[in-house]
């Protein structure tokens, strides 16, 4: 698989362009929905609501931040860095708006990732813990793969799980992934979960 300025070459065939985001592609990338669910563009207003991922929350240590920071400069800090994404056409974290109520309950995305040295797409998600066990990561898991799927973002995807974040590994298990190989990714040991775009 080759990158070059409008994505990668795999057998001839250039697939995606990320270094394009405004072309159709990323527009409607920010604007996408589920049976339940609203996908948009976070924006520093949603700070005091994403504040309670971080509050009384185990799982806040797998998704590779300093968990010595208080909540609102991590819920800052997170918002700020899918800025920074939106801006260089990097797709990015989504803000998850349940339709029914119009609280935000999470996030999800896709999300560039390099992965002992080679280029990966990953499939990304994180769900407030008063909204778990309702169904949302795995409905933002299959959305995200039935984007980049029709788009043709890649030849695969990937979700990258920590070796003891079973909930994750189950959401990527519903959505078709298969644990491919087990690395270390920002200091932690980490399972690789992986989706063939091409045998779906």
């Amino acid at each position: 698989m080759t990158w070059g300025i409008y994505g990668y070459i795999r057998n001839g065939c250039t697939y995606a362009i990320h270094n394009k985001p405004r072309n159709r592609y990323y527009m409607s990338y920010y604007n996408q929905e589920t049976e339940r669910l609203t996908l948009r563009k976070m924006n520093r207003g949603d700070i005091n609501d994403w504040m309670a991922f971080f509050i009384d929350n185990p799982l806040e240590i797998y998704v590779g931040i300093d968990v010595s920071l208080d909540p609102q400069t991590k819920a800052t800090n997170w918002i700020d860095l899918q800025l920074k994404r939106y801006a260089s056409g990097d797709f990015g974290h989504l803000a998850a708006i349940e339709k029914e109520t119009g609280r935000l309950i999470g996030v999800g995305g896709l999300i560039k990732r390099v992965v002992n040295s080679k280029k990966e797409l990953e499939i990304a998600y994180s769900i407030i813990p008063a909204y778990w066990g309702k169904g949302y990561a795995t409905e933002i898991a299959k959305q995200m793969k039935k984007y980049a799927i029709q788009h043709k973002l890649s030849d695969s995807l990937i979700s990258i799980i920590s070796e003891e974040n079973v909930a994750s590994k189950n959401v990527a298990s519903k959505n078709g992934m298969k644990n491919s190989e087990n690395t270390l990714y920002l200091g932690m040991k980490v399972d690789i979960y992986r989706v063939e775009c091409e045998e779906i």
